[in-house]
């Protein structure tokens, strides 16, 4: 007997009987599985169903209580182009049927569904194909009637198929493996295959890592698990509205019990010492304007330097207050810096250092040692402040911007539990321009303490990831988005930040053609004068000396608009202590003066208001504007030009906006413009003026509708979804013994 002929026999005498177990094995499970899964997808379509009643049962009720059966039917129509839903019935309180979209079944006996026990319990029907019904009580006044939703069961025929084309693979995988080799080869390669499979499912890792042979199946599993995700959530059905209850539904579903921290160095509200006494005032930012809808709507707490002349006497002894002050929602937490922290940590590194060296703008970025030490203790000292507040060992942490950038890792040293998501509110440069900064290695790590590192646009998310690749050894996956670092998972990923809708700063606006008279009676200005604003802090990332200089060539260019067109610049004072900020204030000032010498004799052609404007103030003038100009050179997104797209609800107005601008990607109706091109915005600001009512509606409609649908409540549910499918993977890492928090 030859040597490969013992060999075989060898093989032979270990794999039969193990291929027999394996055979035993998948037929015991196989129904087990099959109806595990089965019953796991269903779930989901009882989910999607009471997702889709969340979102009817306010109109639905509200169309009851009008007994517009005609409305009812139309609702129906629009709802049912859902993918899976089959009909929709409403049924009164005697089992008689009301109302219901089209392909409802034949046989569908509305007494029989109407009975369905709350919370609803599925049930299986059969006319042909098999579909759900589950049943939800409404009421409007004394009306009850039943809202039935039938969903196609189809897909969980599908999904569980292919469950069970998994099992068959893997079956069939292993077989062959005690096949080729002897019973303990064939036990260890189960058993890598089983660890790579665990690694590839939790995230732990690209695919390229995980072993070949079941590479082509995580990746399918990988697909199918995202989604399944992607099913169950809101965030991607356009036909839900986003609102803070839209919040509070994903945090009690997905999130309960979640305790959410925000720290930024820009405090929602400051107290300011005058001599009338203490005044409360807004800061106008654009990051308090997208983040404070959350924690009005989830509460929590918001953690921020405390900049007020009269912050530390409106504080409680833990330095904390409960805001906002007309309807406390959350609790705000200042912390205190010294003019000398100040100085280093926000003026000098944040300002001086990563600022310029974010922005393509041509400044040149300082470095020093000293802002630098500064820099770490000021991110030390806000660490020290959210332990202090964290409840939990397992808070959500929203870290805001560049002024936190080591915090992230200071934070998970501490609580090593926590899922923190880092913001970078402006750009991120490429790998090159990154490269100047002295201590890029160490920010890098900081940031990569982040459970998930988030950016307005895929561009910058491209951008981090090349730096990373560039400077830190790790291993990145392009196709996930994700880098390991020292044993630590961040995602990178995209998400464009929005304004609350409906605007807060809308409430008791005047209506447009009051607003429009109003402002520029206040200004001096006569009534038919056309009028462009442009809203934003003194910084030279904004184009403020380009588009006086664009009007200055349109007046040249267009003698006709000279005293009949006015550009009314808002501008708030910022960072005055750096050189840069003075000169660009000082420059501003003096070329309108120029500006108005020449062209605004009798009316001005430039109006500079260099102070404080609280929101309200800030729509009214973007509701007396003829259009708006964002001119900004280089921006994360500017929150400015959704703000004047939201305010003008009678979708009139222009928009000009920045190529520069993270915001052009989104309102595409906008007049883009190039703020380095001087003839080309001049030309762009003629075409403003010139632009009939019918096209200024026809392209501020889509662009309303748009803010609409994609504002601040989608943007932080989408942070908050990821969240939940974050922790639920870490849930099966802890689970099997080998997770890490990340």
């Amino acid at each position: 007997m030859t040597s490969t002929t013992i060999g075989i026999a060898t093989t032979l005498r270990f794999a039969v009987p193990l291929l027999s177990v394996i055979a035993l094995i998948g037929i015991a499970l196989s129904p087990a599985i099959q109806d595990v899964s089965e019953r796991w997808f269903l779930r989901d379509v009882e989910q999607r169903s009471q997702l889709l009643y969340e979102a009817m049962k306010v109109p639905l009720e509200r169309l009851m209580s009008e007994h517009d059966n005609a409305r009812i039917a139309a609702f129906f129509t629009e709802i049912s182009q859902d993918d899976q839903a089959v009909a929709f019935s409403l049924c009164d309180e005697k089992g008689r049927l009301l109302q219901s979209s089209r392909g409802l079944p034949p046989s569908f006996n509305c007494a029989a569904a109407a009975g369905t026990e709350t919370p609803p319990a599925a049930r299986v029907i059969g006319d042909g194909e098999p579909l759900l019904v589950t049943a939800f009580p409404l009421s409007a006044g004394s009306q009850r009637a039943t809202l039935v939703v039938l969903h196609d069961t189809r897909s969980v025929n599908r999904n569980v198929g292919q469950i069970r084309l998994f099992m068959e693979i893997y079956m069939a995988l292993l077989a062959l493996a005690a096949i080729a080799t002897t019973a303990f080869a064939a036990h260890r390669t189960l058993d890598v295959w089983r660890r790579s499979m665990r690694r590839g499912l939790i995230g732990d890792g690209p695919a390229s890592d995980l072993s070949p042979e079941i590479v082509p199946i995580v990746k399918e599993a990988r697909q199918l698990w995202r989604e399944q995700d992607e099913r169950s959530r809101p965030a991607d059905d356009s036909r839900v509205e986003w609102t803070p209850n839209t919040l509070k539904l994903i945090l009690q579903n997905e999130l309960p019990d979640a305790e959410i921290l925000i720290v930024s160095n820009r405090e929602p509200y400051s107290h300011m010492q005058e001599e009338n006494g203490i005044v409360l005032q807004t800061p106008a930012s654009g990051l308090v304007s997208a983040l404070e809808p959350i924690l009005v709507a989830c509460g929590g707490t918001w953690i921020a330097h405390g900049s007020g002349t009269a912050d530390h006497v409106t504080v409680d002894q833990n330095d904390r207050l409960a805001v906002p002050p007309d309807q406390p929602a959350y609790n705000l937490r200042r912390v205190w810096l010294s003019e000398h922290e100040l100085d280093g940590y926000y003026y000098g590194f944040a300002n001086e250092g990563l600022w310029p060296l974010c922005h393509l703008a041509y400044v040149r970025p300082v470095f020093r040692d000293e802002d630098w030490h500064q820099y770490i203790a000021a991110n030390r000292k806000f660490a020290d402040a959210v332990v202090a507040e964290a409840r939990s060992a397992r808070p959500v942490v929203l870290v805001q911007d560049y002024h936190f950038a080591l915090l992230p890792q200071m934070i998970k040293e501490r609580l090593p539990a926590a899922t923190i998501v880092s913001f970078w509110h402006i750009p991120w440069p490429n790998a090159e321009a990154f490269s100047i900064c002295p201590w890029r290695e160490e920010l890098l790590l900081g940031m990569l303490g982040s459970s998930i590192m988030g950016f307005h646009t895929q561009f910058h998310c491209n951008n981090f990831l090349d730096t990373v690749d560039r400077f830190l050894e790790t291993r990145i996956d392009r196709e996930r988005l994700s880098i390991i670092c020292q044993g630590m998972e961040t995602l990178v990923r995209s998400y464009p930040i929005s304004i609350e809708w409906p605007p807060k700063a809308l409430i008791g606006q005047k209506p447009v053609a009051e607003c429009r008279a109003e402002v520029r009676r206040r200004f001096g200005l006569p009534p038919d004068i056309r009028l462009a604003v442009g809203v934003e802090r003194f910084d030279y990332t904004k184009g403020i000396l380009d588009r006086m200089y664009a009007l200055e060539m349109l007046l040249r260019n267009h003698p006709e608009w000279r005293g009949k067109f006015t550009l009314l610049q808002a501008v708030a004072p910022s960072r005055e202590k750096l050189s840069a900020y003075q000169d660009l204030q000082n420059e501003a000032a003096a070329l309108a003066e120029q500006i108005n010498r020449e062209f605004g004799a009798e009316v001005p052609a430039i109006i500079l208001s260099v102070r404080h404007h609280d929101a309200h103030e800030v729509f009214e003038l973007y509701r007396a504007a003829d259009l708006c100009v964002v001119s900004s050179l280089h921006d994360g997104m500017n929150l400015v030009a959704k703000e004047f797209v939201a305010a003008r609800d009678d979708e009139q107005g222009v928009l000009l906006l920045s190529t520069f601008a993270g915001a052009s990607r989104e309102l595409l109706e906008a007049l883009i413009v190039n703020p380095y091109d001087r003839r080309g915005t001049a030309m762009a600001l003629a075409q403003a003026l010139e632009m009939s009512t019918e096209e200024q509606m026809q392209r501020m409609s889509p662009m309303r509708a748009r803010v609409q649908e994609f504002n601040v409540y989608r943007w932080a549910g989408q942070i908050l979804q990821d969240v939940a499918q974050m922790r639920r993977q870490q849930a099966i890492g802890d689970n099997d013994g080998n997770g890490r928090h990340g």
